[in-house]
């Protein structure tokens, strides 16, 4: 792994983003530091710094996630102070303490880390006393509560929209792929032309594990978030989209894979091949329009803009019944067969049967 890679993203988080978790930080900072007046208030900064997510949900786990630690983390620190007194040693005991704790409780990863880190971070600031501890608990659970309304009121993220973009980037890539088997059928091909529509057709599953994070994401966005009720329907559409498109990923795929298997140059004069070829495009065309009338049904303004503009499509549907070849006269009947079958299975998802 090259060094830049371990610490850039892929991609930059939302400027929105970041200053809500300024926002809430400066906040926690002042309300905390006017509300107990002492010691600078680092436990409320901190909170509201981790507790704003991308998502409320996300943020109320966090939430109950670093209050919880630093409530278990306090307790232990106090507790070794009163029991072995406030030897520098105490701080390393105090972590290992904290850390077989949270392994007992079963705790998350980012649970047993703030356990950790509370205990030490008391100790270290050499205030353990049962009045300094309480007051930390309370500044914590101020600071998550700050972070927690501040990613509620301004402007909750709503990650429908990268969803959408996936999901209708998969619909277009589907039909074009059933388009370039189609036009595979009927012709004549070199290996290194059969193994490029092999390569081309692979790529459907990194697009459709893609669209699914995408999906999962903007769930999670929606969980627990007041826009909610305003894009609900929308993230029902576009998820409705998918579970017809995801079979058919299956389906093209093993058709293709199928035709590379059984290849030979005769196939191009089959009349079934031919006949299967032609419902290949029609089934092309109705994902096409599936594609469409999500975009046409979305409120977005910019609900087709996912990549190149998609073809003008007829609003009818082409592949509208399944399709019925008399037995094969030549030895590729095996392949007709599993063509036919899956002709069969995408019909009935796009069917909705």
């Amino acid at each position: 792994m090259r060094f830049p890679s371990a610490i850039r993203a892929a991609q930059r988080a939302p400027l929105l983003q970041v200053l809500k978790s300024a926002a809430a930080t400066i906040a926690a900072w002042l309300i905390a530091g006017w509300l107990l007046p002492g010691p600078l208030p680092v436990f409320a900064a901190i909170a509201a710094l981790l507790v704003v997510q991308p998502s409320v949900n996300q943020s109320l786990s966090k939430a109950i996630e670093r209050s919880a630690g630093v409530i278990i983390g306090v307790v232990i620190a106090v507790l070794l102070t009163l029991l072995l007194g406030s030897q520098s040693w105490v701080v390393l005991a105090a972590v290992l303490v904290a850390m077989l704790v949270a392994w007992a409780l079963r705790a998350s990863t980012g649970t047993g880390n703030q356990v950790a880190i509370s205990a030490l971070l008391v100790l270290a600031l050499g205030a353990s006393n049962p009045a300094y501890a309480a007051e930390r608990i309370i500044e914590t659970l101020i600071g998550a509560a700050i972070g927690l309304i501040v990613n509620f009121a301004i402007v909750p993220p709503v990650l429908s929209g990268p969803a959408r973009r996936d999901v209708t980037l998969l619909g277009r890539e589907v039909a074009a792929s059933l388009d370039r088997l189609g036009e595979a059928l009927p012709s004549v091909h070199t290996s290194a032309q059969l193994h490029e529509l092999m390569l081309q057709v692979r790529l459907l599953r990194p697009m459709k594990d893609a669209a699914e994070a995408s999906l999962k994401a903007a769930k999670e966005s929606l969980s627990l978030n007041p826009r909610r009720s305003r894009h609900g329907d929308e993230l029902t559409d576009i998820q409705a989209l998918y579970e017809r498109l995801s079979p058919v990923v299956t389906q093209v795929i093993g058709m293709t894979r199928a035709y590379f298997d059984h290849y030979d140059d005769t196939l191009a004069d089959d009349a079934a091949v031919r006949a299967i070829a032609e419902q290949l495009h029609r089934a092309g065309h109705d994902v096409r329009l599936a594609v469409q009338t999500l975009a046409q049904s979305s409120d977005a303004p910019n609900a087709t803009d996912a990549g190149e503009p998609a073809p003008m499509t007829s609003a009818m549907p082409a592949l509208t019944a399944p399709l019925v070849v008399r037995p094969p006269a030549s030895d590729h009947w095996i392949l007709v067969g599993s063509l036919m079958e899956d002709l069969r299975r995408i019909h009935g998802e796009l069917a909705g049967d």
